[in-house]
């Protein structure tokens, strides 16, 4: 018998291994969606943010987030608890140990789920944020405010959870609207890329150097939800699978809804675009999350009903948000933000009166108070950490860089050397005119 138990304790870290891996391509997709959205003066600043957004979260998470996720289910006041103490940097869960195949495996899924907020936040500060900026920024969101709106709504003893009945399976609310809303706060203090906007206030459409790239971001997306939808299961040694609440449930009930969610996001943002590629792609992305709440309660056609309706919703949102000045160019506050909540919202319209294990049953009442607090707790950080940026010159790069282009300015090397000089050839360029002009 304990033989067996040990056998399925290593099934269950390969799982989660396997879960990492696979979770990682999503920020794959986030940089190759970006780098298509940028324009070509600035595709390695746009790359270059991506992967240092995991260089920066990963520890963050490692010394503080995970120890704030498991101290902070109450509220603000932390507890002592086993769980909170075992968390801490210097507990022997946290690092290797033959015996203990699970806290690893646990912490690196959460850790990819901190970098996936901090991804969702970089996209829509594209083209014009300083990279030391945006990493303080990803840090703050990933280690510290993620990890409060989990501990508080993706926790089997929440106070969403245990006063509202809270549910929110696979995260769309205090992962993706707490990431939307962040990004939300700091982009009002960032403003809009030169040139997004005509001095009469008219929009200027400001394309992608290259589209296929965004889809192919999106697709690859797509692929990692998978990883990540199978971190938000909880695997036991008998065999059974359940929530994070605790609720029965199992890989097949979010395959199903998963699947039909993206295919039904797809088709609502095709009508709802009049078949525009980006919004039709994002599409797929918001039916997903826009089923994530529910994930484990509807029936698949049901979620993809919801789905459709968060689809059909992006494009609408998106350029309402657009004349309103708010310049996203990938789109994010509409898919993670905006749909993240449509999510929450939706398991209190189709699933009220489900029962919990750990609290009162769903109600939408429940999910709407929860929903504001996430809403304010994405807005707020977000606003008041970025304007404090802003104050100390860290949050925008130069206009003369952002005009000439980040890459140019900043990077040391090129992107497509045969086209555009580099920073080491630009600067002997200027050197030459220089000399020329003295002469």
């Amino acid at each position: 018998m304990e033989g067996f138990e040990q056998f399925a304790a290593i099934q269950i870290e390969v799982f989660y291994w396997w879960c990492i891996a696979i979770m990682l391509q999503i920020h794959a997709g986030f940089l190759t969606l970006e780098v298509g959205i940028s324009r070509v003066k600035n595709v390695l600043a746009t790359a270059l943010k991506n992967i240092m957004t995991l260089a920066v979260v990963l520890p963050a998470f490692y010394f503080v987030g995970w120890w704030i996720y498991n101290a902070f289910p109450d509220g603000l006041i932390p507890r002592m608890s086993e769980a909170a103490l075992a968390a801490l940097p210097w507990s022997e869960n946290m690092g290797p140990n033959i015996t203990d195949h699970a806290s690893g495996v646990f912490w690196g899924a959460f850790a990819l789920f901190a970098a996936t907020t901090a991804s969702i936040l970089s996209g829509v500060l594209i083209e014009r944020v300083r990279l030391s900026g945006f990493l303080i920024l990803a840090a703050i969101l990933g280690s510290v405010i993620w990890n409060l709106a989990a501990s508080w709504g993706w926790h089997g003893e929440g106070w969403f959870l245990t006063q509202f009945g809270y549910h929110d399976v696979a995260a769309a609310g205090v992962i993706h609207a707490i990431a939307g809303f962040f990004a939300l706060g700091v982009v009002v203090n960032l403003g809009p890329r030169i040139g997004k906007y005509t001095g009469d206030g008219k929009i200027v459409n400001i394309l992608p150097h290259n589209l296929p790239s965004t889809l192919l971001g999106l697709m690859l997306i797509y692929v990692g939800f998978f990883g990540f939808l199978g971190g938000c299961i909880i695997a036991v040694t008998n065999g059974e699978w359940m929530t994070i609440y605790g609720t029965p449930t199992n890989l097949s009930a979010f395959v199903f809804n998963a699947l039909m969610g993206l295919a039904g996001g797809l088709i609502g943002a095709y009508l709802g675009s009049k078949g525009e590629p980006f919004w039709v792609a994002s599409g797929g992305l918001a039916g997903v999350i826009s089923v994530g709440s529910g994930l484990d309660l509807y029936h698949p056609a049901l979620a993809f009903v919801i789905a459709v309706i968060g689809g059909l919703m992006c494009p609408f949102i998106g350029n309402f948000l657009e004349r309103k000045g708010i310049d996203d160019p990938v789109g994010a506050i509409t898919v993670h933000g905006f749909i993240g909540i449509w999510s929450v919202l939706a398991v209190g319209i189709f699933a009220s009166g489900y029962p919990n294990i750990n609290g009162p049953e769903i109600s939408f009442i429940g999910q709407l108070v929860c929903a504001a607090v996430v809403i304010l707790l994405g807005f707020l950080p977000g606003y008041w950490t970025s304007l404090l940026l802003k104050k100390l010159n860290m949050l925008r790069i130069p206009k003369q860089a952002e005009m000439l282009g980040i890459d140019l300015t900043e990077i040391p090397a090129t992107a497509f050397p045969e086209g555009i000089p580099s920073t080491q050839e630009n600067g002997r360029l200027k050197m030459i005119m220089s000399k020329s002009k003295t002469s």
